[in-house]
Parts: structure tokens; sequence; C-alpha cells
């Protein structure tokens, strides 16, 4: 029965398990290629002197952080995901339950959908990343004279076990951990939560966030009291610190941001009324969506400011190779945001389709409903660039007092309007294509569907 619904569910939800594969298959390209450079750049055979500049100029350690970095994307990324796959199926989980179903049999099938999204992706991302990838980073390293030009690049097998633990493992225990609860629930439970949601966040999970915010919050005020070198140091825990606490709380903190988001853009006409009332009444809902965008932004802007504050103060940004680096980094960390905020807000819309329905039988043309869904986009892009530049304000306060003497970032408009703009083109692409798809075909099957 287990393979029967996990076959039911990957033919009946396609689109969220094809957001799975993407996230997965980007996940263990990068692993792939992080762990390939971390090796080839510590292998043996390299002569005394081309060790003596490597370690000079620390890409062992460069190396080791962008690979945990990748590792922790990685998992954050296929998680969401995953999660998200999931939460698509409570109605059919529910329902399963109510017709005999035990919760072993419902997380099996859970399970069995995680292994064969999962695993195809693992080793394709594998192949990608030490062919594709790792060669091109590796080079650019030795381009910007990180690595010497003498130093062969090496392919290497290790990031295969890498590759599947990432992908495979972190995929089929979001999905075991997604489904535990729902699977415990009973049927009539189960069913009433699938139509309703889930309005508390859980015994730990507020209570972690909480401590996360304010551990991050404590941090940042010892680093202000530190040496630059120190506090520069810190600044990435803060970050990753803040991050977590914003994960955990999720609709707690991004509900009353969407608020204050949406407060100007309802006054903007019927659909924008409409769009504040649908991000007002599913924070949960758009929580999931305005996350990953929150961690890009806090995370790109962090960075970025970093330097463009530096530049603008002493003339120069830093080390030509150090500065590719966290710009090659900042890059491939807005790729995993990307495909997970993408991926959820198609969800979204993929999941309203017979809202939207409705919404053309009751008399709403085309146009309006893809004007509703602009300025829904509108509020998950301006409540995204306001926390996320939020927490990167906070994180860069001690790094830039103590180095600069003020703890206010120098981010030149133009840069500036281009975050912006990246932000809002990936969430009006995101839900508008899903939903210019949804409208297609009489609305009246819609509803019957």
């Amino acid at each position: 029965m287990s393979t029967a619904l996990a076959q039911a569910a990957l033919k009946a939800h396609r689109p969220a398990f094809v957001g799975t594969v993407v996230a997965a298959l980007f996940a263990a390209t990068v692993v792939s290629a992080s762990t390939t450079v971390l090796t080839a750049t510590s292998a043996d055979g390299i002569t005394p002197a081309d060790r003596h500049d490597i370690t000079t100029n620390g890409v062992g350690d460069i190396a080791a952080v962008l690979l945990i970095g990748s590792v922790y994307m990685s998992i954050f990324v296929v998680v969401s995901t995953m999660g998200t796959a999931v939460a698509q199926q409570h109605r059919e989980l529910a329902l399963v339950r109510a017709i005999g179903a035990r919760p072993r049999q419902v997380r099996r099938a859970v399970a069995a959908q995680a292994l064969a999204a999962s695993v195809p992706a693992a080793l394709l991302g594998f192949a990608l990343g030490g062919t594709v990838l790792a060669p091109a980073w590796f080079h650019g390293m030795v381009d910007h004279g990180l690595v010497p030009a003498t130093v062969p690049f090496r392919f290497s097998w290790l990031a295969l076990p890498v590759c599947l633990a990432v992908a495979v493992v972190t995929c089929t225990a979001a999905a075991l951990l997604s489904s535990l609860r729902f699977s415990l629930l009973r049927p009539a439970r189960a069913l009433d939560e699938a139509a309703a949601g889930r309005r508390s966040l859980g015994l730990l999970r507020a209570p972690l966030g909480v401590l996360a915010v304010a551990g991050a919050a404590f941090l940042s005020v010892l680093l202000s009291r530190q040496p630059a070198d120190d506090a520069n140091s810190g600044a990435f825990l803060v970050l990753i610190l803040f991050c977590v606490g914003v994960g955990l709380l999720g609709p707690r903190l991004i509900g009353p941001a969407a608020r204050l988001v949406s407060a100007p853009v309802g006054r903007l006409g019927p659909s924008a009324r409409l769009a504040m009332l649908n991000v007002r009444s599913q924070p949960r809902r758009f929580a999931a969506a305005v996350l990953p965008l929150v961690l890009v932004v806090g995370f790109g802007v962090t960075k970025i400011a970093q330097h463009t504050t530096a530049e603008h103060v002493t003339g120069s940004a830093g080390s030509t190779g150090e500065v590719w680096l966290d710009y090659m980094g900042t890059s491939l960390y807005a790729g995993f945001a990307a495909i997970a905020s993408a991926n959820t807000l198609a969800m979204i819309a993929l999941e309203r389709r017979r809202d939207l329905a409705l919404l053309r039988v009751v008399g709403s043309q085309r146009r309006q409903i893809r004007a509703m869904a602009f300025w829904e986009a509108l509020v998950v892009a301006g409540t995204a660039l306001l926390l996320g530049s939020v927490i990167a304000l906070v994180t860069l306060a001690p790094i830039l007092n103590t180095t600069f003497g003020s703890p206010f970032p120098y981010v030149p408009g133009a840069l500036a309007a281009s975050i912006a703009l990246a932000t809002l083109a990936l969430t009006v692409t995101s839900t508008g294509v899903p939903v210019q798809a949804g409208l297609r075909g009489r609305a009246i099957d819609a509803v019957r569907g």
C-alpha cells in the first residue's frame, strides 16, 4: 500500500516534486563542487612551494567554509522544498488515514517519494558538480591568484557519498519529519487541519526561535566592543543565528512585517486590497515563501555591504581574490534561496487554482486576477527586503563600528535597486506563471475538479 500511495502522490503532485528534484540537484551540484575543490587543494603531490602559497592565501580554510556553507544552505533548501511537497498532500494523507491507512504506512509512502526524488538528483548533481562547476571554480581561484597555476585540478570520488548524504538523507529526513505529526493525528482532526491549516508554531519552535534571535542580538552587542578582526570573524555566527531565529519564528515575524508592507498596497485598488487580505489571512503560507528570500537578502547585503563600505571609506574593497570568492559564494547562496522561494510561490499559486476559478465564476476578470497576483508578489518581495535588510544592518553594525567608526553601511543606489528589482522579478515570475496557467480553460471545470 505504501508504494501505491507514493506513486499516486508523485503523479497527483508532480509540480511539487519537480521543485524538490531541482532543489536536490542544485544542492548536490554545489556540494560536489565544494568537496572536489577542497580535496583538490589539499591533495598529495603538491610541491612545498605551491603548498606554502595555498596555505598563505588561506585557500584550505576558504574551501572548508564554502563547503560548510553549501551543506548548510543545501539542508535548508531541501528541507524547505520537501516540506512544501509533503504539505501539499495533507488532504490526501488525511483521506487515506480515514479509510484505514496506518501512520507507518503514510510515513513509508512519504519516504519512498523522497527517495524517488533525491537519489537521481544526487547522482546527477555529483556528476555536474565534479565535471562542470568544480573546474570552473578551481580555475577561477587560479586566475585570481589564490591557487598557483602549477597545481593541477583533480576529480574526486569523495564527493559522491557527501552528495548522497546531503541530498538523500536530508530529503528523506525532511519528508519523515514533515509527515510525522500529521500521520499521528486522528483522521477527523487531520482532515480539519488539512483544510484550515495549522495555527500554532509548536512547543519547541517558538522558544528556540526567540532564543536564537536573542543570542544573535547579544552576540552583536558583544562584538561591537571587540577589535575589528574579532568582530569580523564573529559576524557570520550572528548572521546564522538571526537566520535560524527568523526561520523558526516564521509567521510570528513575517506576519507583522507583511501587514506593515501590505498596508499602503491595499489603497491602490480592488485587486491590491484583495491581495492584502490574502496575505494577511494566510501568514503561515506566505511566510514559507518569504523566508528563503529573507535569508538571501540578509546574507547578500551583509557580504556585499562589507566590500562597498570598505571601498567607500578607504578606496579599496580588499583583496581581489577574497572579494571574488565572497561574490561567488553569495551568488551560489542566492541560487539556493531563489529555488526554495520560487518553488514555494509556485506551489502556493497551484494550490489556489480552485480559488482563482471561483473568483472568475463570481465575475472577476483575468486581468484583475493577474493584478492581484502581482500585488501579492510585491508584498512578498517587500517583506523579504524589509526583514533581510534589518538582519543585515544588525549583523554589520558591530563590524563597521569597530572598523570604520560608524555602524551604518554604504550601498550604492544602483546596487540596492538591482537587489530590489531582482527580488521582485523572482516573486512576480514564480507567482505569475502558475497563475496564468491556472486561468486557462473554463472556470466552472476547475471548480468542479
